[in-house]
């Protein structure tokens, strides 16, 4: 059983994370094309970067807690599942904190926010308030 380590830790953090796309309705999985450019550079790169490591000899993976499966350049399947399970994992957990406090992370809501959602409230908000603001430039 030991050889499930790896995989569990990667199952794990997907069963912890998959609530807040079903109960919060992030709706991660629904926009796939944000996510796919969210999490294809960082895979890339840190891909790259593993298979130079592996080559240069500077780290290995245990044979005994992997599969031991090995894609090319000696990379464990494990590993690159990890390049893509916790940068997702890291994208849901970001979008539930935006979907519960309203905090727009720098971007504002996405228009296929629901009217009830607090980042949308929030976004009517910031309308109002730029409205009744030019209000009064023009006033003075």
């Amino acid at each position: 059983m030991e050889q499930f380590t790896y995989l569990g830790l990667l199952l794990g953090c997907l069963v912890v994370t998959a609530p807040l796309e079903l109960l919060l309705r992030v709706r991660v999985y629904a926009r796939w094309r944000r996510l796919l450019l969210a999490v294809l550079p960082e895979f890339s790169v840190f891909v790259v970067w593993v298979l130079y490591a592996i080559a240069q000899g500077h780290w290995n993976y245990s044979a005994t807690r992997t599969l031991d499966v090995r894609l090319p350049g000696g990379i464990p399947v494990e590993e690159v599942l990890f390049f893509l399970v916790v940068p997702l994992c890291s994208v849901l957990a970001l979008e539930a904190v935006r979907k519960v406090t309203g905090w727009d992370a720098g971007y504002p809501a996405a228009p296929d926010d629901s009217r009830g959602s607090i980042a949308a409230r929030n976004e009517r908000g910031a309308d109002r308030g730029a409205e009744s603001g030019s209000g009064m430039e023009a006033d003075r």
